[in-house]
C-alpha cells in the first residue's frame, strides 16, 4: 500500500471514530428556551412581572422613551409582553447570549418570523434608526439585568 493510501485510510478512520464518539456524547444541557404556558393569563394582560431598576442610565432613559413610543403597544409596558399580542422581552429567551443586540436591530428593520412564541410574525418597525434601536436595547438589557437575566 502506498503512503497516500495509508494517509487517506488513516484520515477516514479518524473521521469515522470522531463521528462515532460525538454521536455517543449526551446532548448539551443548556438553558431552556421554551416559552411559559400563558393559558391562565387573560388576553392582553402582561406575561411577566417586571421589577424596575431604581435608576436607569441616561442611554436607557432615552431607550425607554423610544420603547414606549414604538414598542410598548405590542410588547407591553416595561417589555412585560401582552398575552396573545407579543412576547415579553424580559424573559430568558431574550438573554444576550441567545438574542444579541443585533437581533433587536434585525427585528426592527426587517421583522421576525414567529419561532419561540405563538403570537405570529413581528412586522418591521417604521421610523427607527440603528441608533434608536441601540437605545431601546440598552433599556431592555438594563431591565433584564434587574430581573436576573444576564
Amino acid at each position: 500500500m502506498s503512503k497516500w493510501g495509508l494517509f487517506i485510510g488513516g484520515a477516514l478512520l479518524a473521521g469515522i471514530a470522531t463521528a462515532g464518539w460525538q454521536a455517543l456524547q449526551p446532548a448539551p444541557q443548556g438553558h431552556s428556551m421554551v416559552p411559559p404556558d400563558t393559558s391562565d393569563i387573560a388576553m392582553g394582560d402582561p406575561i411577566e412581572v417586571v421589577k424596575l431598576p431604581s435608576e436607569l442610565s441616561s442611554d436607557a432613559v432615552i431607550g425607554k422613551r423610544m420603547f414606549d413610543a414604538k414598542c410598548a403597544a405590542c410588547h407591553g409596558e416595561n417589555a412585560a409582553g401582552q398575552n396573545g399580542v407579543a412576547p415579553p422581552l424580559i424573559h430568558k429567551i431574550y438573554e444576550p447570549s441567545h438574542h444579541a443586540d443585533e437581533a433587536f436591530q434585525r427585528a426592527a428593520k426587517i421583522g421576525v418570523r414567529a419561532h419561540h412564541w405563538k403570537f405570529g410574525d413581528m412586522p418591521p418597525v417604521e421610523g427607527l434608526t440603528r441608533g434608536d434601536v441601540q437605545y431601546i436595547a440598552r433599556y431592555v438589557r438594563e431591565l433584564q439585568r434587574e430581573n436576573g437575566i444576564n
